[in-house]
């Protein structure tokens, strides 16, 4: 952990008062300059909201926005499982499809997830495909929130922000992008994450998060202002991720497997043509754990996520063992 950030959060400890559910002035400012340098995003008119890392706000955002029975969200057909557990908790209906054209014209969809990087596939989505998915949103009055946790770590292809004009057409409404500080800044202990963009939908987000007492707790925000200044240790931890994955993509390979999409994030979209649970057990029978892909939706049943997040230590061992 950079010495800076930990300076930070211990500079601010002595914080015995609630902390700003906005976020502090200086929070706010270190979140819309840097989804300006890193987003492509316009410099004014953008909202930006400060949340307990990106899986709460993932959880309950159907909820926040007052997503009910009779709604339906629109999830990636291969996909993180929290984004249908939070249209299960507002009560919503979930529609799985990377293709809108399989929902038709329904008026029903009030919320359309678009995750890229994927996790767990590492699929980037073109910026053309993510301009159609906001236009076809605002055509029916439906929110676009675009998680971009792993927007930094492109490796053969570089993923484009929602709040890039070449994707929003240069305005923010029904348009939300959603970050996380865990991975750019291996802060996943920290719970820092927030989210961007429709100034009007962050302010409805902002009123309703007040009363739940969703609140970042004033170190961690002072960290994040931190960590947000300094692209340093975030081009550190990058360079950790890149070693690993070029350690263990050619070592999957020449143990058979074919790496499908994985061009940016934080993992491996590997398969070897069988059920992911049999792939599963060929890994753990080598002292290996991966995550089958069944977990993600029905179409990743025959592949697994192999991840880069294990020490160097780990990975090393890894590959020696896919050898074998």
């Amino acid at each position: 952990m950079p010495t800076a950030i930990r300076a930070a959060l211990a500079g601010a400890a002595d914080s015995p008062g609630y902390p700003l559910t906005a976020g502090t002035p200086a929070l706010r400012t270190a979140l819309a300059d840097w989804a300006v340098r890193e987003c492509g995003a316009l410099p004014h008119g953008l909202g930006v909201l400060p949340t307990i890392g990106s899986k709460e706000l993932v959880a309950w955002l159907p909820t926040l926005l007052g997503l009910g029975p009779g709604d339906q969200v629109v999830i990636p057909t291969v996909c993180y499982p929290t984004y249908e557990v939070g249209v299960r908790l507002a009560g919503a209906a979930v529609i799985r499809s990377d293709s809108l054209t399989a929902v038709g014209p329904s008026s029903r969809v009030r919320l359309v997830w678009v995750n890229s990087p994927s996790n767990p596939t590492g699929r980037v989505l073109p910026t053309a495909h993510l301009r159609k998915v906001v236009d076809w949103a605002r055509e029916r009055g439906a929110v676009v929130a675009s998680d971009e946790c792993y927007l930094t770590l492109g490796w053969e292809e570089s993923p484009v922000s929602v709040l890039s004009a070449e994707v929003n057409g240069g305005r923010y409404d029904g348009v939300l992008a959603v970050h996380s500080l865990s991975k750019r800044s291996n802060l996943a202990g920290y719970r820092a994450g927030f989210v961007a963009g429709d100034p009007a939908l962050v302010a409805e987000l902002l009123a309703v998060r007040k009363h739940a007492g969703m609140m970042v707790p004033a170190p961690v925000q002072a960290a994040m202002v931190a960590a947000l200044a300094d692209e340093s240790h975030a081009a550190a931890q990058r360079a950790l991720y890149a070693a690993r994955r070029d350690l263990l993509r050619p070592a999957l390979a020449k143990a058979g497997f074919e790496i499908e999409h994985s061009a940016a994030g934080l993992y491996l979209w590997a398969t070897r043509g069988e059920d992911c649970w049999s792939t599963v057990d060929w890994f753990a029978a080598r002292g290996i754990l991966v995550a089958p892909g069944a977990v993600y939706g029905p179409a990743g049943e025959r592949h697994v996520r192999v991840a880069l997040t294990a020490t160097d230590e780990r990975v090393a061992a890894a590959v020696e063992r896919l050898a074998i």
